[in-house]
């Protein structure tokens, strides 16, 4: 059996990072397996939808790096469009199949037009929750007759067509995360499948387009383990054999509580925005819910694809922190590639008036862009601070003081510092070697401040906290003898003539 899994999103808007995570593991799944990891479009709630939702869940899980083999897809040019042979793969183009799956369950009295008003409802299941009862449909539209129907279709009576569970009989079916479970149809209700617009439900569109598509395997939140006994139902009813089912513990926050959009950061697109590198969100969700046999953390895709099993993930729910995902997006950044950060921060320093754009790149989705030189000395200043921060939005932190000729101390304790009685002697010598250097290279810097500590005694603290007070304004930051390279000779030497008229 060729392994095929979906991941089937309701274009309602952002990205939640409960469904990258439902997204990520199908497709390591597939991967894993060798199988075909599928991207379907459930779009039948029509007063849900919002407008280039699509074509930003799609550029989000581009983004991460999940994309689909088969299903809605990107093209090259950023258009939504499908490819694969089991298509449409946007429900609201499947209605005549729909169509034609709801009559055979009609005609087989397998369900049954229900013409009852949303008042009646509302009275019923008040009266149910009175009684203490659990509220469900009451079946009061189950037995009229054919000519009782279309009586009321000829008069042009609203009406959904719903599924009729049978009295008193054992759903069963095997959860690969929960074991075997089972559900009697007395604590069920008739699951409505076609709505009065005319668009089928989520289960009922769910089971047929998971049998057309030949799905094998269903993963997906553990918010559907209450469904599920309905579309097996559904499967049985049609005679269809059922997939296998996976569902997912929910992802909490750190009180333990669902994550949600009120507790801050939940969409890819809010950690797109903040500067985390794709890789490193896709390492820590892949984390959230599942552990590896050997509780490695930091992990690249292949090695996900690799390791990625079913029987590892927790029936409990997991925990995101955010702070645990900056200390594995830290371990990225150290790694990543200077270039790549550079353009990551331009947008950062250019909020902060740090740079001037010249416009925007067309190519790349937007961005601002800078003069090649500003360019340059963006990658230099990267290089040296990217140990010291865990994501690209904290850049503002120390960029600062690659900027500007005239010193900002950042607090009374390093005017202190600067007020001290050996820092003009500091000064001094640093702004004369400074000025003598014929290389000004880390390497050359660490000489620098070698030689004044063995020529004038100034060593430890006072000499690299003063240093770096006269350089930067701050009692602490990224390693001297680098910012030095970056600052550059001229810079540094008016950093230091600007940092001693303030003395006093």
């Amino acid at each position: 059996m060729s392994v095929r899994v979906r991941f089937a999103p309701s274009p309602t808007g952002f990205v939640h990072i409960g469904s990258l995570r439902t997204a990520l593991y199908n497709y390591l799944f597939a991967k894993r397996n060798g199988g075909t990891y599928v991207l379907r479009v459930e779009d039948t709630d029509r007063t849900r939808l919002v407008d280039g939702a699509i074509e930003n869940m799609l550029q989000a899980m581009r983004w991460a790096g999940v994309e689909s083999d088969e299903g809605v897809v990107l093209d090259k040019d950023g258009n939504v469009t499908q490819k694969g042979e089991f298509g449409p793969y946007i429900q609201s183009e499947r209605l005549d199949i729909y169509k034609e799956h709801i009559q055979t369950l009609l005609d087989e009295g397998k369900a049954y037009h229900c013409f009852c008003s949303k008042e009646r409802l509302d009275q019923v299941r008040e009266e149910q929750k009175a009684k203490g009862l659990t509220p469900k449909y009451d079946g009061h539209c189950r037995h009229l007759s054919k000519e009782e129907v279309q009586k009321k279709i000829d008069a042009g009576e609203s009406y959904v067509i719903r599924l009729k569970l049978p009295e008193n009989y054992v759903i069963k079916f095997h959860d690969l995360v929960r074991g075997d479970m089972e559900f009697n149809t007395d604590d069920q209700d008739d699951q409505v499948l076609i709505k009065a617009d005319g668009f089928p439900t989520y289960h009922f569109a769910v089971v047929v387009d998971d049998h057309l598509m030949k799905i094998t395997h269903i993963i997906r939140g553990e918010e559907w383990v209450s469904s599920t006994p309905k579309h097996v139902y559904l499967y049985e009813a049609f005679g269809w054999d059922k997939p296998e089912f996976v569902h997912l513990p929910n992802i909490l926050n750190t009180e333990k509580k669902k994550l949600s959009k009120r507790h801050g950061d939940v969409a890819v697109e809010d950690f797109k925005r903040k500067g985390y590198i794709p890789e490193a969100l896709v390492n820590y969700v892949a984390l959230v819910g599942w552990s590896p046999e050997d509780n490695q953390e930091i992990f690249s895709m292949k090695e996900l694809d690799e390791k990625f099993s079913i029987e590892r993930v927790s029936k409990s729910g997991g925990v995101f922190d955010v702070e645990k995902l900056k200390w594995v997006n830290q371990h990225y950044m150290k790694d990543a590639d200077d270039e790549y950060l550079a353009k990551a921060a331009i947008p950062y320093l250019v909020d902060a008036g740090l740079v001037d754009t010249i416009g925007v790149n067309e190519g790349s989705d937007g961005e601002a862009e800078v003069k090649d030189e500003d360019f340059e000395y963006i990658k230099k200043m990267i290089h040296v601070i990217k140990n010291k921060i865990q994501v690209i939005d904290e850049i503002n932190d120390l960029a600062p003081i690659f900027f500007g000729e005239e010193l900002k101390l950042e607090s009374e304790d390093a005017r202190e510092f600067l007020n001290m009685e050996h820092i003009p002697l500091l000064a001094q010598a640093l702004k004369d070697k400074i000025e003598q250097a014929e290389q000004f290279n880390s390497e050359n810097n660490q000489k620098i401040l070698k030689s004044i500590q063995k020529e004038h005694g100034i060593k430890g603290k006072n000499l690299f906290m003063g240093t770096r007070v006269l350089l930067t304004g701050m009692m602490h930051g990224p390693e001297i003898p680098d910012t030095m390279e970056v600052l550059g000779k001229e810079l540094c030497v008016k950093r230091i003539e600007s940092a001693i008229s303030q003395r006093g």
